[in-house]
């Protein structure tokens, strides 16, 4: 469970980083952000509130890849085999995944979220839109429209190194 310690702490510097361009500075405050709002909907979702940063970054990544090699799961959270698979342990042990032998290679393991895995992700998101939409509801429409491009754009390149 995230403290609200945790969840302010995730929401970054409120100041540009010396040494970053303005833009890499804004797109830094902007990913800490969405850090930060995600921390928070997690804690207001309470079917997942026991969960933490890491293991809703396992049930996200599961969600959109379904049938995940551990080892795929490990190259996308930066860390060991063995700790990715410690970690899909923990989280099935909540039943929110399933841990299965690969059918083409029996000593590869896939992981798949469950039907309340699957209810968490939906939850979690819907609720972090709905902080999104309280966030820019004060500000005017052309800001959402002229905003959702540029993001997208910045979005699509970083994606690259996610």
């Amino acid at each position: 469970m995230l403290t609200k310690a945790r969840s302010l702490a995730a929401g970054g510097p409120r100041h540009p980083i010396r040494g970053n361009s303005d833009l890499s500075s804004e797109i830094e405050r902007l990913l800490t952000s969405g850090i930060g709002i995600t921390a928070r909907a997690i804690d207001q979702t309470p079917e997942a509130a026991e969960l933490t940063l890491v293991q809703w970054r396992v049930l996200v990544i599961a969600a959109q890849a379904e049938g995940l090699r551990i080892g795929e799961l490990a190259a996308h959270l930066g860390i060991s085999i063995p700790s990715a698979s410690r970690l899909a342990r923990r989280i099935e042990a909540q039943g929110l995944l399933t841990a299965l032998r690969s059918d083409d290679d029996r000593r590869a393991t896939n992981i798949v979220l469950t039907e309340a895995g699957r209810e968490i992700v939906d939850a979690v998101v819907r609720r972090r839109r709905e902080l999104i939409g309280l966030a820019l509801s004060a500000d005017p429409e052309r800001l959402r429209a002229d905003g959702a491009l540029v993001i997208r754009q910045i979005a699509d390149r970083l994606a690259e190194f996610a």
